[in-house]
């Protein structure tokens, strides 16, 4: 008896153990599928860096596009700052971010755990949709849109370079002027003083003036929006504890009109 049960001990734990291997298997499969080391990597090299030009256009849709909307003005094609002069837009567009840790390539459906793998992923497989033959990168315009500020705050701190600062206000002013020219008319010339109070001003070592003091797009306050929400679910909660005292309060004076008509009654004549 004593043999069987140790034969059957043995063969479970075996069981056991197959299975974990089964189930480890499985995952390293799974985890292997959505990061991009098992995808061959080409030695496609561009001269253009994809978090700078990120950061450029996020600057031109908050900092710029909604006061050019506001205008209805049409940027021509011909100025840097068009859509179709950044080399990875339509990468970017075609980027799916369904979670926190879950991007997906518009193209092939291929999913990753962090933008960056998506990226490589766009670098390795996807290089043959940027058209390098043209000069289109946007991070090139980094100097004059503030990136550095917007990317890394602290950098401002830095000593500041008096050549540097004028190369950046002279593109930054040549973007104006191509982008925006005054000669198109009284939205163009809005636009084009916009332009300099918002960007080419604060390329300067006096440190009084800061980037994009005009503003940008509005966005969403979270705590605004958890505000909203508690007074939404507050609210019905209010309405029926007030309905329940006004019920009571109304049930008490029907009480004290009772006792005040009982009293009278027993009063005698």
């Amino acid at each position: 008896m004593g043999r069987i049960k140790e034969i059957t001990s043995i063969l479970l734990l075996q069981f056991l153990l197959l299975q974990f291997a089964k189930s480890q298997q499985s995952f390293e499969e799974s985890s292997a599928a959505r990061t991009p080391k098992q995808e061959p990597h080409d030695s496609h090299e561009v001269h253009c860096s994809r978090e700078r030009s990120r950061a450029a256009w996020q600057i031109i849709e908050d900092y710029l596009m909604p006061f050019v909307e506001e205008e209805g003005y049409e940027i021509s094609t011909d100025c840097r700052l068009h859509p179709d002069n950044d080399l990875f837009r339509d990468q970017e567009q075609h980027k799916i971010n369904l979670d926190v840790n879950e991007w997906r390539c518009g193209y092939c459906k291929k999913s990753f755990r962090a933008e960056r793998f998506l990226d490589q992923h766009f670098d390795n497989r996807h290089y043959n949709l940027l058209n390098v033959s043209q000069s289109k990168c946007l991070a090139d315009l980094c100097g004059a849109l503030h990136c550095d500020f917007v990317i890394n705050s602290k950098l401002q701190k830095a000593k500041c370079n008096p050549a540097a600062v004028a190369r950046n206000h002279h593109l930054c002013e040549s973007l104006a002027n191509s982008c925006f020219p005054i000669s198109l008319g009284p939205s163009a010339s809005r636009l084009h003083e916009l332009f300099l109070r918002q960007f080419c001003d604060a390329h300067t070592c006096s440190g009084k003036t800061t980037p994009f003091p005009r503003g940008g797009k509005k966005r969403a306050n979270l705590l605004y929006m958890a505000t909203s929400i508690l007074i939404l679910m507050l609210l019905p909660l209010f309405y029926l504890l007030y309905y329940l005292y006004q019920r009571d309060m109304k049930r008490e004076t029907q009480v004290l009109k009772r006792v005040s008509q009982v009293g009278r009654k027993a009063k005698p004549s």
